[in-house]
């Protein structure tokens, strides 16, 4: 899935109305909302937050991602405490394709990973879970595209017919 902070609001609202069991509309609609409201780190923090996505190029092909969802992420990728790449097909291994991880640094410089599964997610400060996480991340980002090159690909997505 593109990433909460990257998201159109039709793309959340797809993701977030497609439950089972269905939420009901009220639901829907506030979790749509604060999502949206959550966007506002990539612009209105001060100072800014630096932020690193990489997004694999089946989540682009998707058939909820739309012209609109694509300028986003160019939008998006512009910012200068973004970047944005795409881990192309051929380039995928096992690794990056075990689900979303996310790492934080805060202020003091402590990390802590988040991992994202079908049916359980965990958020873990243990050295050895974020060491892990982190050499994963790595080696996902040496072989994606650089951001220059991933705006270039999203871009021909654009511009196709």
């Amino acid at each position: 899935m593109i990433p909460g902070l990257l998201q159109t609001r039709a793309y959340a609202r797809a993701l977030i109305d497609n439950r089972i069991p269905p939420l009901d509309e009220e639901t829907v609609e506030e979790r749509v909302a604060a999502r949206m409201e959550r966007q506002e780190i990539l612009t209105e923090r001060r100072p800014p937050v630096g932020l690193s996505f990489v997004l694999y190029e089946a989540v682009l092909r998707s058939p909820l991602v739309d012209e609109e969802q694509l300028e986003r992420l160019l939008e998006a990728s512009r910012l200068r405490n973004v970047a944005l790449q795409v881990l192309p097909f051929g380039q995928a291994f096992s690794d990056a394709l075990m689900g979303p991880m996310v790492l934080v640094e805060g202020q003091d410089h402590e990390r802590v990973a988040f991992m994202e599964g079908a049916f359980a997610s965990g958020l873990s400060a243990d050295a050895g879970v974020v060491s892990r996480v982190t050499e994963r991340l790595s080696m996902i980002r040496t072989r994606a595209l650089d951001p220059d090159e991933s705006a270039r690909f999203i871009k021909r997505m654009v511009n196709q017919p």
